[in-house]
């Protein structure tokens, strides 16, 4: 039986999330064109007969921080390469190549690493090519994978790959258990993934999400949920005319969190405005980061 962690870094939007879904054959992470979308490390696990892997997907490697918040993330991206036994670098094969090169090379990493290509699906072959022959020139670039994660190629292989690494050992957890992360974790995300879809801007990145009541009843469970925003007037944005767009999030968060928990849900949304809300460590570490 082999049982060992394993810990997907990148540039933001590079991919990561998608890649642990993929990997879990699950939605455990939530997904969104914009960057920054993860903000925790979440820790999802994979059972099979004779391995278990345990796979963090981490916030966007942010080269200069602006919040408290920032620092935060970057906290948990630390903190899963302190455990891995071996780190996935993933590359948008479409992104900025060369800052995903300075990245990694500061890392410093100590720990094994395959070079991961994502989104091999969307470039030609001839540019990947390419992006191959740079990275066959850095230390850190033993193995290199190609894959795209949103449609699942390459998948098997990499996991194979991930498995050269991983040492002989009994399971870190036991069961069938998708994550170490309680249940409300993934509702407040399921909710802030529809947040970043319904809304541009800078109020995305301005929210979080904090569920305040989770209560299972006979038929249904009931969830009531904060929207914590910067300011009076994003507040009145959310909420929309009439009170028609939190609304809207509430309806399209419900279908989610259904699914996910294939159960009936009733969801209450409100919206709260806290001033500076990602530079304060008190209300930081009541929101969960």
């Amino acid at each position: 039986m082999q049982s060992g962690f394993v810990t997907i870094l990148g540039l933001p939007n590079a991919g990561k999330s998608t890649l642990l879904n993929a990997l879990l054959c699950e939605k455990l992470a939530i997904t969104s064109p914009k960057v920054q979308t993860t903000r925790h490390r979440i820790k999802g696990i994979l059972n099979e007969p004779n391995y278990q892997l345990v796979i963090s997907d981490t916030p966007g490697i942010i080269e200069k921080t602006e919040y408290k918040l920032h620092d935060s993330m970057m906290q948990k991206v630390k903190a899963s390469v302190e455990d891995a036994d071996v780190a996935l670098l993933l590359i948008d094969v479409k992104g900025d190549i060369p800052k995903a090169d300075a990245v990694f090379t500061a890392l410093k990493l100590k720990v094994p690493t395959i070079v991961v290509f994502n989104k091999t699906d969307l470039q030609t072959p001839e540019k990947i090519g390419h992006i191959r022959d740079f990275f066959n020139n850095k230390t850190y670039a033993k193995h290199i994978i190609e894959i795209a994660a949103l449609n699942k190629l390459g998948i098997e292989n990499l996991i194979q790959q991930t498995l050269t690494y991983i040492p002989q050992g009994e399971p870190f957890y036991m069961g069938d258990e998708l994550s170490d992360l309680p249940t409300k974790f993934f509702v407040q995300e399921l909710i802030r993934e529809k947040l970043y879809l319904l809304f541009k801007d800078e109020i995305p990145y301005q929210s979080t999400v904090l569920v305040t009541e989770y209560k299972e009843k006979t038929t249904l469970i009931k969830i009531t949920a904060n929207v914590i925003v910067q300011r009076e007037s994003q507040k009145a944005i959310i909420l929309g005319e009439g009170g028609q767009m939190i609304k809207k999030l509430g309806s399209l968060a419900r279908i989610e969190i259904e699914k996910f928990l294939e159960q009936k849900v009733f969801l209450q949304l409100y919206v709260k405005a806290r001033n500076k809300w990602r530079d304060s460590e008190l209300f930081l570490k009541e929101y969960g980061y």
